[in-house]
């Protein structure tokens, strides 16, 4: 029988580490650049989960992270989406980690069936288990993980679950090449029926 907690948390951190690989051997222009409509960046996605963390497995369990979150006071509804000139990668990539070390202090802390008041929830599902929290926030972890695989490979072209393992197929660029063919041509045969 396996140990729920450590089942989750384990499942947590690849995720939270996935998102910050994505940012190994990229330019500072390139972690930060949009690179969607929307502006989703590299160096965003990891701000943006800082956050997201902090309040889940901090504030929601009233364990709040004990560092300001600067951008939190912002009145740009997008603040934690994108890095300012004066944040550093590596200052952003450290605070990360001090926040999933802090949530991770949350999660051992307490047990599976702990409640919290998530504030930013409807009413009625506003009082979750720590349990619904973990599987929340690794969903919303992996999410914005594959956000950032999909961005890097728009920047250049590097692509992979984690470092050695591309989970991708063939990994001869060759084979990589006629597949997109292969899909870009049955997308345009479909296209003109």
């Amino acid at each position: 029988m396996s140990d729920l907690k450590g089942d989750l948390l384990v499942y947590l951190q690849r995720g939270r580490e996935a998102v910050v690989w994505k940012l190994e051997g990229a330019s500072e222009l390139d972690v930060r650049r949009p690179l969607t409509p929307t502006g989703t960046n590299l160096l965003g996605l990891v701000k943006h989960l800082a956050s997201v963390d902090a309040g889940y497995l901090g504030e929601v369990f009233g364990r709040p992270f004990p560092e300001p979150l600067p951008w939190a006071e912002d009145d740009d509804v997008n603040a934690d989406m994108w890095a300012t000139a004066d944040e550093s990668r590596e200052e952003l990539v450290a605070l990360y980690r001090r926040v999933w070390a802090h949530g991770d202090e949350t999660v051992a802390a307490l047990d599976l069936d702990a409640t919290g008041s998530v504030p930013w929830w409807p009413e009625e599902r506003r009082n979750p288990t720590l349990s619904r929290v973990l599987v929340h926030l690794t969903a919303e972890t992996h999410r914005h993980a594959g956000h950032a695989d999909i961005v890097r490979e728009l920047v250049d072209g590097a692509a992979g679950m984690l470092p050695g393992v591309s989970n991708l197929g063939s990994e001869d660029p060759a084979d990589r090449v006629a597949h997109r063919a292969r899909v870009q041509a049955a997308a345009e045969a479909a296209a003109g029926r």
